[in-house]
């Protein structure tokens, strides 16, 4: 999936019913590609809503279509009220709380509640998806509350909030202005919809927004781990390690794939390196373990990684609405493919593994303070010219060791709660927008952490001269000081 920093991300996705990939949806979200539904999906679409025609004229006794919801399923809505049914769904649905959604999170949520339409499972008509990806491409944003899915019987509140608009209610942002669904609509030439049976059903029972979320986290995430290791090889040469560690034939010896990809890159980034040449000899014996453990604890949270990738990459061929419909038996199914559990856990353990990156990168931010018994380099304490006078970097840990607690205290798992809702129908729920919630402030206060340590390494690197590191070492090092100066004074 590490398709972000490849620059390939495609300008423009045709919607045929095919599965996304995670670059068509980084390319929606954050690069504004144009989406448009193919003929292919129309047809799809198309013979889906015959099935839901024909079953809402004959008043047969389908869920969702010709009865209420939940606990409420066994009430029967007669035919003339069937529309109304559907515009109540979504008003009543409109629960959620809290700060809204971003721009990006809103986009790919959008992409992928039209993607799961256009397979032709669902029974919304063609009219639905088309306004769903015109609003997308005028760049109309519903204001989606962020709280309020317990990620069971899908993300009902947020898609509720989002379904909203399309008829014409609700907020949305447009133009940088916050109007009313119908103003926005208006402005952008787009006409408001009057949903038919089962199309309200079908916009709100989903995992679009825990899924949008994992996709972009996961691929942030991707871009920390490298950027985590980059940045660990420069405390490494900064501390004088020892490159013994990053041996292949060790990690060759325990063949867990992510350990052997990372001690390739760490092998890399420290070639050719001035600074461990020159202390070949020195009486040191062992490193600590954030150094000489380094492959293996990175490969563990890169294994932890592509376990979230292969479950994210699978819900992007995904329909998790309810019922679905298969037009060439001309049935009708109730199930479950709404329930946010695969995506819940994955990315529960996508924070554990943030977690770990980071509580991982604040050890070696102490390392550098130094000096320890084990450093026999003579750096200079808190990585300052003249401490005493200068503190230099010492709150810099304090700040990455308040992070960490932080990060730790949100690693705690949502997806092993549960409260049943629905009156008990929908007894045992995900959490998986809580847990999708959570990796947000992990992520981006793991961010922080890696960020503080290679601003302390870049320092070390410094009273190393003028030895040089690695080649990747020193390329990462000069792309820092671009940024940043060497630390002189207080």
């Amino acid at each position: 999936m590490e398709t972000e920093y490849n620059n390939q991300l495609p300008t423009g996705i045709i919607i045929n019913g095919q599965a996304l990939t995670s670059a068509e949806v980084l390319a929606v979200a954050r690069h504004y590609a144009h989406v448009a539904l193919g003929d292919e999906s129309i047809s799809r679409i198309r013979a889906a809503r015959a099935v839901i025609d024909t079953i809402s004229a004959e008043n047969q006794k389908v869920y969702g279509v010709t009865t209420g919801f939940g606990h409420l399923s066994r009430v029967r809505i007669p035919q003339d009220q069937l529309e109304e049914l559907q515009h109540n769904l979504l008003r009543s649905h409109s629960a959620g709380v809290g700060e809204p959604l971003s721009e990006e999170i809103t986009r790919a949520m959008m992409l992928l509640l039209a993607a799961s339409l256009g397979r032709g499972n669902s029974g919304a008509r063609p009219e639905i998806v088309e306004t769903l990806l015109g609003m997308l491409n005028e760049k109309i944003y519903p204001t989606i509350p962020s709280r309020g899915s317990v990620g069971a019987s899908g993300d009902l509140a947020p898609l509720a909030h989002l379904g909203l608009v399309l008829i014409g209610e609700g907020k949305a942002i447009y133009n940088g202005q916050c109007l009313t669904g119908l103003e926005a609509l208006q402005q952008a030439g787009l006409t408001p919809l009057r949903l038919h049976a089962k199309e309200g059903l079908a916009l709100i029972n989903g995992t679009h927004l825990m899924e949008a979320i994992a996709i972009l986290a996961l691929s942030d995430a991707q871009i920390l781990m490298r950027t985590a290791e980059v940045t660990c090889a420069m405390s490494l040469e900064g501390l004088m390690g020892s490159h013994i560690p990053l041996d292949p034939r060790i990690h060759q010896r325990r063949k867990q794939r992510g350990q052997e990809i990372s001690a390739a890159r760490l092998r890399k980034l420290v070639n050719n390196s001035e600074i461990n040449a020159s202390h070949q000899n020195c009486a040191r014996v062992q490193d600590p373990y954030t150094l000489r453990c380094a492959p293996q604890v990175f490969g563990a949270i890169r294994d932890v990684l592509k376990y979230c990738e292969d479950i994210f990459e699978r819900e992007l061929d995904a329909v998790t609405d309810n019922p679905l419909v298969f037009p060439e038996d001309g049935d009708v199914l109730s199930g479950g493919n709404f329930h946010g559990q695969p995506i819940a856990l994955a990315l529960d353990m996508l924070a554990i593994a943030l977690a770990q990156l980071a509580s991982f990168s604040e050890r070696r931010i102490y390392s550098l303070m130094g000096p320890h018994d084990w450093d026999e380099s003579g750096a200079p304490l808190f990585l300052t010219p003249n401490p005493g006078l200068n503190s230099g970097f010492m709150i810099t840990q304090y700040v990455a060791a308040a992070l960490v607690n932080e990060i730790k205290i949100l690693a705690h798992p949502a997806s092993i709660d549960s409260i049943p809702t629905s009156a008990g129908m929908e007894d045992f729920v995900s959490l998986g927008a809580t847990s999708a919630n959570k990796v947000l402030l992990v992520l981006e206060q793991a961010r922080q952490v890696i960020a503080i340590e290679l601003l302390c390494a870049a320092q070390m690197l410094d009273f190393r001269k003028p030895l040089k590191p690695g080649i990747g070492v020193q390329k990462a090092y000069e792309i820092v000081r671009s940024f940043v100066p060497m630390l002189e004074q207080d």
